[in-house]
């Protein structure tokens, strides 16, 4: 948790050094029609942090990870990345830019192997064209090779080298969360969005993907931001915390300032406001 704040960065009670501000959220809107799914909010990701958004159902957070990601372009406000403005975006230049992500609702090819899947990541970073991807000769197979180095050490990373020629398919549900979320890392992400990471899992699973989610951001200081429903995960992994309710911004801050907060308890115990 952070102990002191700055333009530049924080310091956080643990000694980690938190860099300064990777994206930029500006008076953020997005409207679908006449409904408001979020409303003038606005919020910073750090260099090296693990920032949380949280919120009841409803609260406008998938559509705010959307905003983030590039899948949604907000109605009203802006956003930036790395100090430069970004304007709509098309999913592969999203990718380029170093944003990646994972989905709510598990988003795989099942009838390929774990290997293949993690594959996948690696698309964008893909110089050969695509006939002397088919031949698989020179270039395009020393290409492939390095690529698969990569994807094998992350495999060995997330610990899943037993189900690395398995069918995604086959696998159980807490493993195919691993395996997307190692498909997400193949893509070498600057910022990594990770949408309910700990949804549907058991008690081991979701120590399991909490141990592997403080690794990534301390051994390869990959940025995150990451939805959980889970407070006690949030709490723990969080070093900062946005809270949402009704598309509006509630709360911001610590763990502790969160955890304290009046709206935020009053929005979690289903409190009404005046």
């Amino acid at each position: 948790m952070p102990v002191s704040h700055a333009e530049e960065g924080y310091v956080t009670a643990d000694g980690r050094q938190i860099g300064g501000t990777l994206m930029e959220l500006k008076n953020i809107t997005l409207r679908f029609g006449g409904v408001v799914a979020i409303k003038d909010i606005s919020f910073d990701i750090r260099d090296g942090e693990i920032r949380a958004i949280i919120g009841p159902n409803g609260a406008g957070k998938s559509s705010m990870l959307n905003v983030i990601s590039g899948f949604y372009v907000p109605t009203e406000g802006d956003v930036y990345f790395k100090k430069v403005k970004r304007g709509p975006m098309k999913p592969y230049e999203v990718a380029r830019l170093g944003i990646a992500r994972t989905f709510q609702n598990i988003a795989l090819f099942d009838g390929m192997s774990v290997l293949d899947n993690i594959m996948t990541g690696r698309l964008t970073m893909m110089k050969s064209g695509l006939l002397s991807q088919a031949l698989w000769y020179g270039a395009a197979a020393r290409e492939e090779y390095a690529h698969r180095e990569k994807v094998e050490r992350i495999i060995d990373f997330l610990e899943i080298q037993n189900i690395r020629k398995t069918p995604v398919g086959r696998l159980p549900y807490g493993l195919k969360k691993r395996v997307e979320l190692a498909r997400a890392l193949a893509a070498e992400p600057k910022l990594l969005l990770l949408d309910e990471p700990m949804a549907g899992m058991n008690v081991e699973e979701k120590e399991d993907m909490s141990r592997f989610i403080l690794d990534l951001n301390d051994e390869f200081s990959t940025t995150i931001c990451l939805i959980e429903h889970d407070m006690g995960v949030v709490m723990d992994l969080s070093d900062r915390v946005v809270v949402m309710d009704y598309g509006r911004k509630i709360g911001d801050g610590t763990p502790d300032e969160v955890r304290n907060n009046q709206d935020v308890i009053d929005a979690y115990l289903g409190v009404a406001h005046d």
